[in-house]
C-alpha cells in the first residue's frame, strides 16, 4: 500500500539541473527509497538509493559525480538533484522503495526489484 508520487521533471537545456521529490506515503516498511530511468528502447536503469534511517547512500554507474540523492524524514521526500544534466540523461524517472536495500557484492552494486513504483516523471534535457 505504500504509495510513491513523483514530480520536478520537465524540460532542461543540457548543463541545467533540477531536483526531482519522490513523496512517501509510509516509511514504516520502507528502509530504502531509490530513482530509476528509463529511456525508450532501452533497458531501466538505477540511479541512486538511499537508506532512509542512516542516510546512507548508493550510486549506479557514475551518476555520483552529477547526482545527489537526499531525504526529508520530517516530510517523507527523498529527492534526486540533478546538475549539469546530459542530453543522454533524458528518459522518465521512476521512484522505487523497498524494505531491502542494494548491497555491494564482489564489489558490483546490485538492488533486487523494489516492491513498491510510483508512476514516473518525464525529464527532457535539450542540447
Amino acid at each position: 500500500q505504500v504509495q510513491l508520487v513523483e514530480s520536478g521533471g520537465g524540460s532542461v537545456q543540457a548543463g541545467g539541473s533540477l531536483r526531482l521529490s519522490c513523496a512517501v506515503s509510509d516509511f514504516t516498511f520502507i528502509n530504502c527509497v531509490g530513482w530509476f530511468r528509463q529511456a525508450p528502447g532501452k533497458e531501466r536503469e538505477g540511479v541512486a538509493a538511499i537508506k532512509i534511517r542512516s542516510s546512507s547512500t548508493f550510486y549506479f554507474g557514475s551518476v555520483q559525480e552529477r547526482f545527489t540523492i537526499s531525504q526529508d524524514n520530517h516530510n517523507k521526500t527523498v529527492y534526486l538533484q540533478m546538475y549539469i544534466v546530459k542530453p543522454e540523461d533524458t528518459a522518465k524517472y521512476y521512484c522505487a522503495a523497498d524494505s531491502s536495500c542494494p548491497q555491494y557484492t564482489y564489489s558490483n552494486l546490485r538492488w533486487a526489484e523494489p516492491k513498491f513504483w510510483g508512476q514516473g516523471t518525464q525529464v527532457t534535457v535539450s542540447s
